[in-house]
């Protein structure tokens, strides 16, 4: 355990300063969820139906979704690069703990996605979103937005040791950032004409947006914020289980 945290840790920092000295693709990774916020809020909010509140503060959750889902592309990319450039082939040859290499990237991800949710509140603050959310709600945020990250980085670590292009491994963000689209992210799920609004209701952003913006408003989040979390954490344990088999086929 102590060589795996060591070495998690060496390697972490590695991919850090990777981020630091591209200090554009955190950038980028925000600059879509601000520039969708400006835009529904100035341009298409007037004309949306979507209940009482700000249509602000109705939008924040799912362009948080949003800022994850583009920030867990770069650790697609960033894997490919490291497994195409032989890093990943040096590292192995060192004794150090394997698994470590995954999570390194997995951490990674964690905190410029932590920097790009901040960005995109701090955006949103200035165009008006308000919060009465406590304390408690706020950690409850937190979590879900954690565990969501988490899940998400698992299942792009997959493309990015299987790509055989980086055009391929890229390709994971499309269908990630699609999908709030079809969700209740932007408009109530109840506008939408039958199949489509089957298929918004029971995917897993529409419970994790829904979840979020109770606990921002201050209301009741219901079985919403359960289903939420089941969601996340059965992403999470099958990426986590098809990433490390198919780390450990790679690596043999």
């Amino acid at each position: 355990m102590t060589t795996f945290v060591g070495d998690t840790a060496v390697l972490t920092g590695r991919s850090l300063r990777h981020v630091t000295r591209s200090p554009d693709t955190v950038i980028t990774t925000a600059l879509m969820p601000i520039a969708l916020m400006l835009l529904f809020v100035y341009v298409f909010g007037g004309a949306i139906a979507h209940g009482s509140g700000s249509y602000v503060a109705y939008l924040v959750p799912g362009l948080l979704l949003i800022a994850i889902a583009s920030g867990v592309s770069y650790t697609t990319f960033r894997l490919f690069l490291d497994m195409k450039g032989g890093i990943v082939e040096r590292l192995r040859s060192l004794p150090i703990a394997r698994s470590a290499v995954l999570w390194s990237h997995v951490l990674t991800s964690m905190v410029a996605n932590l920097i790009s949710v901040a960005v995109v509140l701090g955006v949103a603050l200035l165009l008006g979103f308000r919060t009465g959310a406590d304390i408690g709600a706020w950690l409850a945020v937190a979590g879900i937005l954690a565990l969501f990250t988490v899940a998400l980085t698992w299942l792009a670590v997959i493309p990015g040791l299987s790509a055989k292009s980086a055009d391929g491994a890229n390709a994971l963000a499309y269908p990630l950032i699609f999908l709030p689209f079809i969700s209740s992210a932007f408009v109530p799920t109840a506008t939408m004409p039958g199949p489509v609004r089957a298929f918004a209701e029971h995917q897993p952003v529409t419970s994790i947006v829904n979840a979020i913006r109770a606990l921002y408003a201050q209301q009741p989040v219901g079985t919403d914020i359960w289903i939420a979390l089941g969601w996340c954490a059965g992403i999470l344990v099958a990426a986590y289980a098809v990433a490390t088999a198919l780390y450990r086929r790679k690596a043999g």
